[in-house]
């Protein structure tokens, strides 16, 4: 049996893949999510999580992104279980 959770990109572990569904955040925050790829529709794969609130690094069509913890709570994504990236 499989479900869908929506939670915040910064919840998840390292390996695990989700699909970016929102973005709470001002436009500057937006279009800059936007040219790193992070835009609706888009699957990340969480890579690594910083200690005592660091950075969140996932990976995104092939590129490592390195993202504030504040911000990566502002981006909801979605999880189905799946731990694999796919093309």
């Amino acid at each position: 049996m499989s479900f869908d959770l929506s939670l915040p990109l910064a919840s998840l572990s390292p390996g695990q893949v989700g699909r970016l569904v929102a973005v709470h955040g001002g436009h500057g925050s937006l279009m800059r999510l936007r040219r790193l790829g992070l835009r609706p529709g888009a699957q990340v794969r969480a890579v690594a999580t910083g200690r005592w609130g660091g950075p969140v690094l996932v990976e995104v069509n092939g590129c490592r992104v390195a993202l504030g913890r504040g911000l990566a709570r502002r981006i909801l994504v979605q999880v189905n279980g799946a731990s694999t990236l796919t093309q």
